[in-house]
């Protein structure tokens, strides 16, 4: 076990008994993340397992809130501006190239031919809920603060290290695709009827009713990698999808390109094999995050939630950034009785202030941002004239304020005047979706 010795991310116990745990503790945080030094310890373990002698593992936390809540944002950020500085002709392969790595670990974790169990006492969210899908069978505390979900949707993102395409598999689309295209989160019986948990147990029992299905499970494969199996509903799916399609564009308008991008991965993954499936899964993701729109939730809903919440709770939220708030958001406000034009492109873009009812136009753009797509109408001219003329009305604040107050403005004004995450803030920069 000298790599395993190695690893600061995890830590490797064996038991007397044979059994490995493999123990998700990052030092130094309160909860446990996929940052890129514990994506390359996964690839080191899963193929040290390969060869290994042991019974079999059982994967838990060593965190008491969570298995893992997801993806390290802050890096994927610093991905994004690595990506976009790539010439454009081979930024999807760099995507590919940096992402694929978590799914190529998970897949050998679950093909190395040893029984695999995750013990999960928190939530086990995002990628954490990837690596619980990739163990052979997942043991949860049977507690309401105890979840599994994959929320890369609510970031303008997708489960890219196998999530769209093992959780079809398991629970059917139907049950799959409230998880994967709104983010909601199963715990206790609920996830044992989706098939997203195989046991429940009492808080305390769930390490060892882990080892004791290690210990009478000498072989195990996915369900996905047996001779002959198919999904369940595979031959309902092309309808399955394309009614949940036509939900999401009546809702969304097109402006969120995540969730199709999601049943993108299901459509096309599902009737491949599983190793062609991951592949497309990350070819379709390696376009999603070279796009705004994710960028600019993480920004807005993810981030700036946190700074929002810290100024909250270190005294309060500074006047000035009310202030500003409140003053850029006037500037957005429009005479619907006057201006038709621009109170109907308000709506289409999601501005939930307008009371005009949003109109799908049936125009998407897979590739570029709605405001500046083809083609450009009136009232996408007018929109974009009215965001830089609410723009500009931030220009006195951005330069005073610091980063953290920024990002937290620009979450006010999602959260509480309509303003939609996918476009940039006001006040994180100084061009209207940039």
């Amino acid at each position: 076990m000298s790599e395993l010795g190695k690893l600061q991310q995890f830590r490797a116990e064996r038991t007397e008994s044979n059994i490995l745990h493999l123990v998700f503790d990052m030092p130094g945080r309160p909860m446990n993340v996929f940052s890129n030094a514990a994506i390359a310890e996964l690839s080191v373990f899963s193929q040290w397992l390969r060869g290994s002698d042991v019974r079999g593992v059982v994967i838990r936390s060593g965190k008491r809130s969570a298995f893992c809540a997801g993806a390290d944002l802050a890096e994927l950020g610093l991905a994004y501006d690595m990506i976009m500085a790539a010439p454009a002709e081979i930024r999807g392969r760099v995507a590919f190239d940096h992402f694929f790595p978590l799914s190529q670990a998970l897949r050998a974790i679950e093909t190395a031919g040893k029984p695999v169990v995750a013990a999960i006492s928190g939530l086990a969210l995002g990628g954490g809920g990837e690596l619980a899908l990739a163990a052979h069978h997942r043991v949860m505390v049977d507690d309401p603060k105890v979840a599994f979900g994959l929320p890369e949707s609510l970031v303008g993102l997708l489960p890219g290290a196998g999530g769209t395409q093992r959780l079809p598999r398991l629970a059917g689309i139907e049950k799959a695709l409230p998880v994967l295209l709104e983010g909601a989160r199963l715990s206790g019986q609920a996830a044992l009827a989706a098939g997203v948990v195989d046991q429940l147990v009492p808080a305390g029992e769930e390490v060892a009713a882990a080892e004791r299905w290690v210990l009478s499970h000498a072989s195990v494969s996915q369900p996905w990698d047996r001779p002959g199996w198919r999904p369940v509903d595979l031959d309902d799916a092309a309808s399955i999808i394309e009614r949940k399609r036509q939900s999401v564009l009546a809702e969304t308008l097109g402006n969120y390109p995540a969730p199709l991008a999601i049943l993108d991965c299901v459509s096309e993954g599902l009737p491949q094999s599983f190793d062609a499936a991951i592949r497309t899964e990350m070819q379709i993701f390696a376009k999603l995050i070279q796009r705004r729109e994710p960028r600019n939730m993480i920004r807005t809903l993810f981030l700036g939630r946190l700074d929002h919440d810290r100024l909250r709770k270190a005294g309060g939220i500074p006047a000035p950034v009310e202030q500003a708030v409140a003053v850029v958001s006037e500037a957005l406000r429009v005479d619907e009785a006057a201006d038709a034009t621009l109170a109907e492109a308000l709506a289409r873009a999601g501005f939930q202030r307008s009371s005009k009812p949003p109109v799908f136009d049936g125009v998407i753009s897979q590739s570029a941002f709605w405001l500046e797509a083809e083609p450009v109408t009136d009232g996408k001219r007018a929109l974009r004239e009215r965001l830089t003329r609410a723009y500009a009305a931030a220009d006195k604040w951005r330069a005073v304020f610091s980063e953290d107050q920024r990002r937290a403005a620009d979450y006010l004004l999602v959260k509480n005047h309509g303003f939609p995450a996918y476009i940039a803030g006001a006040f994180s920069s100084a061009e209207p979706g940039a």
